[in-house]
């Protein structure tokens, strides 16, 4: 799990240098809260353009598929935050395999929600 978080950090931190580069050789002097305001608003709209053309094609096949992309990712903040917190205080260990049987159990229930959904469907 610190592996997990620690290059995710990393590839923040790539995008952070890389701008402050840029806005330096530009000559703009930014403080790092406005650098901040850059580097989480490209990452944000790069990953909203992504997200947008994904879900407009989805949307033409099923509505239940966006419902569950965007359950999966509040799962998974979810997830790191317990795991985060775990580290923070001490209440347990913070494990990548906990986080991954936590996404598993998601998983094997969402199956199930989806073999009854379709069983009712086939059914009517």
């Amino acid at each position: 799990m610190r592996e997990v978080i620690l290059l995710l950090a990393e590839v923040v931190n790539l995008f952070h240098d890389l701008i402050w580069e840029v806005t330096d050789r530009l000559g703009w002097d930014l403080t790092d809260k406005e650098l901040h305001f850059w580097v989480i608003g490209i990452l944000g709209i790069m990953g909203l353009l992504f997200v947008d053309v994904l879900f407009h094609a989805i949307s033409k096949w099923s509505i239940t598929a966006i419902s569950f992309l965007f359950s999966f990712a509040m799962v998974l903040v979810f997830v790191f935050a317990v795991e985060i917190q775990q580290r923070i205080t001490g209440a347990g260990n913070m494990e990548f395999a906990d986080a991954a049987y936590s996404v598993l159990g998601f998983l094997a229930f969402c199956v199930v929600y989806l073999l009854v959904k379709g069983l009712y469907k086939w059914i009517r």
